[in-house]
C-alpha cells in the first residue's frame, strides 16, 4: 500500500525506497524480534494487500505453516481513502482463532486505523494478538508491536512502485496465439 497524505507522490529524493533484498532482510529482522520478545504465533494473519507477502515472508522465517488473510479497503488511490476502513469477502474464519497466538502483519501503520479495526476484531474472536509491520508513520493510532523502521516519508515498497500490468492489445484473428498449435 502506498501512503497517503500528499494528493500526488512526492519527488523521488523524499521519499523511502524498499528494495527486494532489502525486505528480505527486514522480514527475517522482524520474525527474530517476534520470537526474542517470547511471542511465538501459531497463525499468521496478513491484511490484504500490503500485508501478504510480508506475512508470507514472516512465517517461512518462523516455520509458522497456518496462515490466513483479511481484504481491507481503506486507499482507494495516492492520497484518497474511504472514511473508514471497510472488510471485503472472502472473509477469514475468525472462530478457528479462538485462543490461538496470531500475528497480525501489515506493511505499514499510516494511520493506524485498519490495524487498530482488524486488531479488535482478533481480540475480540479470542486470540492473542501481536502486530507487526514494516514501517510506521508519526501520529498513528495504533503503535504496532514490532516495527523494522519507522519514516514520515512516502513508501516505496518494490511490489506496489509500478503500476499493474494490462492484457496487451489484439492485433488481429491471431492475438495471444503463440505461435505453436495444440496439434504441432
Amino acid at each position: 500500500m502506498t501512503t497517503s497524505s500528499p494528493a500526488a507522490a512526492p519527488p523521488h529524493h523524499e521519499r523511502e525506497v524498499l528494495g527486494w533484498d532489502q525486505f528480505g532482510a527486514a522480514s527475517r529482522e522482524l520474525a527474530t524480534d517476534v520470537l526474542a520478545s517470547g511471542f511465538v504465533p501459531e497463525v499468521v494473519v496478513a491484511i490484504a494487500r500490503g500485508g501478504l507477502l510480508l506475512a508470507g515472508s514472516i512465517a517461512y522465517a518462523l516455520g509458522v505453516k497456518n496462515c490466513g488473510a483479511l481484504n481491507v479497503e481503506f486507499y482507494t488511490g495516492v492520497g484518497t481513502r474511504l472514511p473508514e476502513p471497510i472488510m471485503r469477502p472472502p472473509l477469514l474464519d475468525e472462530a478457528a482463532l479462538d485462543g490461538k497466538r496470531v500475528l497480525l502483519v501489515d506493511d505499514v501503520s499510516d494511520s493506524g486505523r485498519t490495524l487498530a479495526m482488524v486488531d479488535e476484531l482478533l481480540l475480540a474472536s479470542g486470540a492473542e494478538v501481536r502486530t507487526v509491520v514494516l514501517y510506521t508513520k508519526p501520529g498513528t493510532l495504533h503503535e504496532p508491536h514490532y516495527t523494522w523502521r519507522r519514516t514520515s516519508r512516502w513508501i516505496d515498497f518494490p511490489w506496489s512502485v509500478l503500476p499493474p500490468v494490462e492484457a496487451p492489445a489484439a492485433e488481429g484473428a491471431d492475438a495471444g496465439s503463440s505461435g505453436a498449435g495444440a496439434g504441432e
